[in-house]
Formats: C-alpha cells, sequence, structure tokens
C-alpha cells in the first residue's frame, strides 16, 4: 500500500471512514489529474434496479448481478459503463483507462453507442449510476487523515461476482498487516 493515486488503482475505504456514501466501498480511480482531481466509482454496491429497466439494449451485455450499481454520491441521474476486453482490442464506442492499471483491460463504454458495436468484444460490462469525485487535492487530504487505503487493483475487481464481499477480499490479500484490517468487525463496539 501507498498513498501513489492513479488511474487503475483502487481506493478502499479505512473502517475509520464512517461516511455512509464510502463506508466499506472499494473505488476504482477512473481519471487522476493532479491539477483537476479525481474521479472514481464505486465497485460494491450493487443497487436493486435492473439494467434492463433503465438501458434495456445494455442488459444482454451486463455481468451479473444484472443490476445498476451505484457509481457514488454525484450525478445519480447519469450512467456509466466499464467494459473488460479481450488483450489488443480497441473496439469503437470503447476507451481504454489511462495509464499502466492492474486492472487489465478495463475502460469505459459509450452508452450512447449501438450495443451491437461492442457486443463481439465486451468480455465484462458493468453499469454504475452516478461517480465519486474529488476536487485537486481533497483526496490526498483525505488519504492522509487515515480515511483511504490506496492499492493495486485485480482485473476480477472491477466484475467481482459477490461484490458485497470485495471490501474484505481486496484488503486479505494485501501484504503485512493491512490484511488483518479485513477481519475488523462491522460494528466495533459489539466486540
Amino acid at each position: 500500500m501507498d498513498d501513489g493515486i492513479e488511474v487503475g488503482r483502487l481506493l478502499v475505504a479505512t473502517p475509520r471512514l464512517v461516511d455512509p456514501n464510502f463506508r466499506r466501498t472499494v473505488v476504482l480511480v477512473v481519471e487522476h489529474d493532479d491539477a483537476e482531481g479525481t474521479l472514481g466509482v464505486v465497485l460494491n454496491r450493487p443497487t436493486e434496479v435492473p439494467v434492463e429497466q433503465v438501458l434495456p439494449p445494455w442488459a444482454e451485455l451486463v455481468t451479473g448481478p444484472n443490476v445498476v450499481f451505484q457509481g457514488g454520491p454525484v450525478a445519480l441521474d447519469s450512467a456509466l459503463a466499464l467494459a473488460r476486453v479481450p488483450a489488443k482490442e480497441e473496439p469503437l464506442g470503447w476507451r481504454a483507462l489511462d495509464g499502466d492499471t492492474e486492472v487489465g483491460r478495463v475502460g469505459l463504454v459509450d452508452l450512447d453507442a449501438p450495443p451491437g458495436l461492442l457486443a463481439a468484444e465486451v468480455l465484462q460490462l458493468r453499469v454504475f449510476a452516478g461517480y465519486a469525485g474529488w476536487s485537486a487535492g481533497q483526496l490526498r487530504a483525505e488519504i492522509e487523515e487515515g480515511a483511504w487505503y490506496v492499492v493495486n487493483g485485480e482485473a476480477g475487481d472491477v466484475f467481482a461476482a459477490d461484490p458485497e464481499r470485495l471490501w474484505q477480499a481486496v484488503l486479505r490479500r494485501q501484504p503485512g498487516d493491512l490484511a488483518f484490517v479485513a477481519t475488523f468487525p462491522d460494528d466495533p463496539s459489539l466486540n
């Protein structure tokens, strides 16, 4: 773990972060610029809303669970999607995340494009309502205050089959004492 905020890395909420928008979340950094700020997507907040209900043309391409995920507290009325494509493919309607990322060939999908453009190339796809955003310096200050761990992501994190367990899974695979944080009780006062 270090404090290097980069596209493709994960922000994992520390047990000290009690803001209900981010408590026990795992956020994928999708854009970062020291002067402009950071944009991320919460990976482990599935909603009850089926993708079929809000974006019917994309429903067949979605990786289960087939629901919209709450990507963060900002712009909840807008959708964005992340998709993984085979190595070296650059399909129309898909833009790779910038940077040398460990999450594999994951990129942003143009939801205004016809799904047929991507259908043959998409290995996995997930739709998010909203996103998480930080102004320049804001996220770094939150990291220094102990609100976030910054760790490397893996390809399976973005499309985890059991998103409710992602927080523990990401922490458990970290080296050293950080792995023990995965066992931190949901409510320490009950310990």
